[in-house]
C-alpha cells in the first residue's frame, strides 16, 4: 500500500525516511543510488528505421497481396510475383518514409532542458543535477525552479506552485506544511506535498523527498502508459474489415470460376493459372499504396493547419472521431488569469475586456463607454490593487514581460486596461511595510503615506476582507461574491483606509475598495470552434482537474453545456466504480463536463465513452492527460505540453489552439472520401473485370484477356489514377455532415449501389462489344483483345472522373480541384496508346495499334459510363431532397 506521505507531520516523515533536517550522509546517497536508482522516467524507447519499414507489413491487405505473389511464383508466373512484390515494397517504403519524417517533426518539439537540484546533505547545501535525487534528500525549493521530485514539504515561505501540467487545475496552488488529517483523493487537494515536474512560481521552501523516478506521481503516470494497450485507429480496423471481407469474396469467385472452367472442359493447370491470374486482378494491389499517398497528403496538408500527424491513420482518424474529450487549461481557455469584472463600493458593475498578461482591452461602464478615471470609486480601487501587489508587468521591446504571482499580474494588467500604467498610482506615495500573502491569513496588505497621511490597502478572500468592513458593506460584499461565483469567476476583494500605525494589530474598520472577478478566459476562437464540432455531429466533452463550478461556467459559455446535471464530479465518480461499477459506462451518458477528475480517471472516463460507442479523440497537455492520450481512439497533444503528453499522442497541435483541431476533422474527413472514391473506383473496375470473364466463360466465349493483360490493365488505369485521385481537394460541406457510425466499415450502401451499378455497366458494354468483335465480325483474336483492351482503358479513365464524388455531379466538381488527376488519366491513356506502338510491349502484352474508324466507335461508347452514373447521382438527389 502507498504510503500517504500528506497525513504525517514533516518530523514523522523523515523518521520513516530515515532522514534529518541536516539532510542525508553522502554514504548513504550512494547506497540509496543503489537501491533506488536514477532520479528519472525510462526514455520512450524509439523505432529503428528498419523497424518502421517492417511495421508497414502489418496489414491484413498485405498479407492477402504476399500470399498471392507466394502463389504466382510456384505457379511459374514471375512476372505476376515481381509486380506484386515491388508494389508493396515501394507501399512500405513510402509509409516508412512519411512516418520518419513525422517522428522527426515531433522529436523537434521536445524540451531537452536538464533540470538541477538544490540540496542539503550533511549539513551542506549543494546543487546537483535532479537524476541524482533519492528518497530522504532534503530539496530546497525557490521561485522559478521545477520541482526535482515529489516532496513532503516541512517549512514554507509563501510557496505558490503551477500544478496544471500535473492536475489540470489552472490556478496556482497556495503550499502549507501542516499534515492532512482527512482522506485525499485529488492531487491537487495535497496541499503539503511538492510533486515533480511542477513549478514553483514564487515564494520558498524545503522538504524531503518522498519518491523518485518511476515512483513519483509523473512517474506512476509513465508506467501506467507503458503497460497499457494501445488502441487501434479507426481507418486501420475498418481496413482490416475490408481486407477480411474482400480476400473472402475474391476466393469464393475463384473458386466458383474454376469450376465453371472444369465444367468447360479447362485442363486442371490451366484453371489454376486462370485462377491467380483472376486473384491477382481482382485484389486491389494498389491500394496500399494509394492509401499510403493519401495519408501523406493529409499529413502534409495537417501540417499547414498546425497540426503534426506522428502516426499515419491518424491523419483520417479525427473525421472518424463521434467524442472529444478535451483539457480546459491551455486547450480551451489561456490558462492565464484575466479581470473581466469589477464591481465598485457603490454597487456599481464594470465590464474588463483583453486576454493575458498584457494591456489589451479595457474597462467600460454597464452603457458601454470607457470607465474614466473620474468615475466615484474607480480610482482608489485601481491604486489598491497596484500597490497591494509584488508582481511586475510591462512592454518591453520584445514585447509584454511580467513576473509573479498570475493574480497580481493581472491587476497590473487592469491598470494600462484603464489607460494608465500602474506607475501612476504610485505618485506621491512613499511605501513603509508590504505585508506579503500567507495562506493562513488570506490576504496581503501595504501600508503607504500619501499626502502625509498613513493608510492601508488589503486584499485577499472575500471572507478575510469583510470582517474588516461595517455590516453595511458586509452585506453588498457577499451578495455581488454569490452572484460572480455563479458565472464562474475567482472572487477577491479589496479595502482600505487612514490607519494610526504601521501595524495589524488593532486596525481600525476599513471601507470596500471594490470586488474582482477573475477567470481564466476562453480562447478567441475556441467557441466557435466547438460549435463547428457540434454541427458535425462531433460531441465535445471537458475533462479538467478544476472545482465543478469553474468548469460548469466555461462549459456554459463554450455551449458544452446547460445544466448542472451534465457535470460530473471525480469524487462522484469515485463513488459510483465503488458502489455501481457495472453501471460506469451507462452513468455517463449525457454528461459532457467531468470536473476535479484524477490522471487515472481520466483514462476511466475514455473507456467508458468507448463502451458507450464512441469513437473517441482526447486532447491534454500535462503529464495527467497521458494514459487518457493513449487509451483513446486519437490522442492529441499541445505542442506546449510535456514530452509525456506528446510522446504518447498520434497528433500533435503546435498551436495550442482548439480550432486546429477542427481543421484536423476537417482534412480527415476529405482525406477518408478520398480514400473511399479510390476504393470505390478500384473495385468498381476490378468487378468489372471479373464479371466480364465469368460471363465469356459461362456463354463459351473466348477470354477476352490474357494474365499479361490484366496485370497491365491494372497498372494502366489502377496504378495512377488512384494516387492522382488521392490528391482531390476538399468539400466544406462535409463539416455538415455527423460523423460515420462506428460499426460502419468502409462499405455503405451508397458505396455499394455505385459499385455494383458502374460495374454491370462495364461489364455489360464490354460484354456486348466482344461478341460483336469475336462472334458477328469475327476479327483476329490479338486485334479483338486490343480493342476490347483500349475500350475497357477508356472506361476506366473516364469512370475516375465519376468517382471524385460519391453524391455531386462531375459538372459540378471543377477540375481545378485537381490537375493532377486530369494529368494522370492522360498519361494512363497515352502509356496504353504507346505500348500497341513499342514492340517489346507490343509483343509482352500482345496488343495492336487501334484503327481511326475504331476510335470513333469506341470513345462515344465509353462516355456513354457518364450518362450512367449522372442519372444515378441525379436520382439519389432527388430521392434525398424529397
Amino acid at each position: 500500500m502507498l504510503t500517504p506521505w500528506y497525513k504525517f507531520t514533516p518530523e514523522e516523515t523523515m523518521k520513516q525516511l530515515g532522514s534529518s533536517p541536516e539532510g542525508l550522509r553522502m554514504q548513504e546517497v550512494a547506497i540509496r543510488q543503489q537501491q533506488y536508482g536514477l532520479n528519472k522516467l525510462p526514455e520512450p524507447k524509439r523505432k529503428t528505421l528498419l523497424q518502421i519499414f517492417l511495421g508497414q507489413f502489418l496489414s491484413p491487405l498485405i498479407y492477402v497481396l504476399i500470399a498471392a505473389a507466394v502463389i504466382s511464383l510456384f505457379a511459374g508466373t514471375a512476372g505476376d510475383a515481381a509486380f506484386i512484390m515491388s508494389i508493396i515494397v515501394i507501399n512500405a517504403l513510402l509509409g516508412t518514409w512519411q512516418e520518419s519524417k513525422a517522428e522527426y517533426n515531433a522529436s523537434a518539439l521536445r524540451n531537452m532542458v536538464r533540470v538541477r537540484a538544490r540540496v542539503r546533505r550533511a549539513g551542506q547545501m549543494v546543487e546537483i543535477d535532479a537524476q541524482e535525487l533519492v528518497p530522504g534528500d532534503v530539496v530546497l525549493l525557490e521561485s522559478g525552479m521545477k520541482v526535482p521530485c515529489d516532496v513532503r514539504l516541512a517549512q514554507v515561505n509563501e510557496l505558490t506552485v503551477e500544478e496544471a501540467l500535473l492536475t489540470g487545475e489552472s490556478l496556482p496552488v497556495m503550499k502549507q506544511e501542516a499534515a492532512l488529517s482527512h482522506e485525499v483523493q485529488s492531487l491537487g487537494d495535497r496541499v503539503n506535498m511538492a510533486f515533480a515536474a511542477t513549478t514553483v512560481l514564487k515564494g520558498r521552501a524545503w522538504g524531503v523527498a518522498t519518491s523518485t523516478g518511476i515512483q513519483t506521481e509523473m512517474g506512476k503516470i509513465a508506467d501506467s502508459l507503458a503497460s497499457s494497450y494501445a488502441e487501434r485507429p479507426p481507418l486501420l480496423q475498418r481496413m482490416d474489415r475490408f481486407a477480411s471481407t474482400i480476400s473472402k469474396v475474391v476466393l469464393v469467385v475463384c473458386v466458383l470460376l474454376g469450376g465453371i472452367g472444369w465444367w468447360r472442359g479447362m485442363e486442371v493447370m490451366e484453371i489454376f493459372l486462370f485462377m491467380i491470374a483472376v486473384a491477382v486482378s481482382a485484389i486491389p494491389e494498389g491500394l496500399p499504396v494509394a492509401l499510403t499517398v493519401v495519408l501523406s497528403i493529409g499529413t502534409s496538408r495537417m501540417a499547414k493547419r498546425n497540426v503534426i500527424v506522428r502516426r499515419l491513420p491518424a491523419v483520417e482518424g479525427l473525421g472518424s472521431c463521434t467524442m472529444i474529450a478535451s483539457d480546459k487549461t491551455g486547450t480551451l481557455t489561456m490558462d492565464q488569469q484575466s479581470v473581466q469584472a469589477l464591481v465598485l463600493p457603490d454597487g456599481q458593475h464594470l465590464d474588463v475586456t483583453g486576454q493575458g498578461y498584457n494591456g489589451s482591452g479595457q474597462i467600460s461602464t454597464s452603457t458601454g463607454s470607457p470607465a474614466a478615471l473620474t468615475l466615484p470609486h474607480f480610482q482608489p480601487l485601481l491604486q489598491a490593487a497596484v500597490l497591494c501587489n509584488e508582481a511586475s508587468l510591462q512592454l518591453t521591446a520584445s514585447g509584454w514581460e511580467y513576473t509573479g504571482d498570475p493574480v497580481d499580474v493581472a491587476l497590473l494588467a487592469l491598470a494600462y486596461k484603464a489607460g494608465v500604467s500602474p506607475a501612476y498610482f504610485l505618485t506621491g506615495v512613499e511605501v513603509e511595510k508590504m505585508v506579503p500573502y500567507e495562506s493562513e491569513n488570506k490576504f496581503s496588505g501595504v501600508f503607504y503615506r500619501q499626502q502625509g497621511e498613513l493608510c492601508f490597502w488589503m486584499k485577499g478572500a472575500v471572507e478575510v476582507i469583510a470582517e474588516k468592513l461595517p455590516p453595511a458593506q458586509q452585506g453588498l460584499l457577499f451578495q455581488k461574491t454569490e452572484a460572480l461565483a455563479k458565472m464562474g469567476f475567482r472572487v477577491i476583494a479589496l479595502a482600505g483606509g487612514p490607519v494610526r500605525e504601521v501595524h495589524l494589530e488593532g486596525l481600525p474598520e476599513l471601507s470596500l475598495a471594490g470586488i474582482i472577478g477573475l477567470i481564466d478566459p476562453l480562447r478567441e476562437e475556441a467557441k466557435a470552434a466547438v460549435q463547428e464540432c457540434q454541427a458535425a455531429g462531433i460531441e465535445v466533452a471537458m475533462v479538467t482537474g478544476d472545482h465543478p463550478e469553474t468548469a460548469f461556467a466555461i462549459a456554459r459559455q463554450l455551449g458544452l453545456a446547460q445544466t448542472a446535471q451534465e457535470v460530473i464530479s471525480g469524487k462522484e465518480l469515485a463513488q459510483i466504480q465503488e458502489q455501481q461499477p457495472a453501471s460506469f459506462a451507462q452513468m455517463l451518458k449525457g454528461k459532457h463536463v467531468f470536473a476535479r477528475v484524477t490522471p487515472l480517471q481520466k483514462k476511466e472516463i475514455v473507456e467508458a465513452l468507448k463502451e458507450n460507442g464512441h469513437f473517441v479523440a482526447v486532447t491534454g497537455d500535462g503529464a495527467n492527460d497521458a494514459p487518457a492520450l493513449k487509451a483513446a481512439h486519437i490522442g492529441i497533444a499541445m505542442g506546449s505540453g510535456t514530452d509525456l503528453a506528446k510522446d504518447t499522442a498520434s497528433l500533435i497541435i503546435t498551436d495550442n489552439n482548439f480550432a486546429s483541431i477542427t481543421a484536423g476533422v476537417e482534412e480527415g474527413r476529405f482525406t477518408y472520401n478520398n480514400l473511399r472514391n479510390i476504393i470505390y473506383m478500384l473495385l468498381s473496375t476490378g468487378a468489372a473485370e471479373l464479371l466480364l470473364i465469368a460471363c465469356t466463360l459461362i456463354l463459351g466465349l473466348e477470354l477476352p484477356f490474357i494474365a499479361v493483360q490484366l496485370l497491365w490493365l491494372n497498372l494502366v488505369t489502377n496504378g495512377i489514377q488512384d494516387v492522382g485521385l488521392a490528391f482531390e481537394k476538399g468539400d466544406a460541406s462535409v463539416m455538415k455532415l455527423p460523423p460515420r457510425k462506428p460499426e460502419e466499415g468502409i462499405f455503405n450502401q451508397l458505396m455499394i449501389k455505385q459499385l455494383l451499378l458502374s460495374a454491370v455497366f462495364i461489364a455489360g458494354i464490354t460484354l456486348v462489344v466482344w461478341y460483336i468483335l469475336t462472334e458477328v465480325n469475327h476479327l483476329e483474336m490479338a486485334h479483338a483483345r486490343s480493342t476490347l483492351m483500349m475500350l475497357m482503358v477508356l472506361l476506366q479513365n473516364f469512370h475516375v472522373l465519376n468517382c471524385r464524388s460519391e453524391t455531386k455531379s462531375l459538372f459540378k466538381t471543377p477540375l481545378r480541384n485537381n490537375y493532377l488527376l486530369v494529368a494522370g488519366i492522360l498519361t494512363s491513356q497515352l502509356l496504353h496508346i504507346a505500348a500497341s506502338y513499342i514492340p517489346f510491349l507490343a509483343t509482352t502484352l500482345q496488343l495492336e495499334p487501334i484503327y481511326f474508324e475504331e476510335w470513333l466507335k469506341l470513345v462515344p461508347t465509353a462516355m456513354i459510363i457518364f450518362v450512367v452514373m449522372e442519372v444515378f447521382k441525379w436520382l439519389r438527389r432527388q430521392r434525398v431532397l424529397s
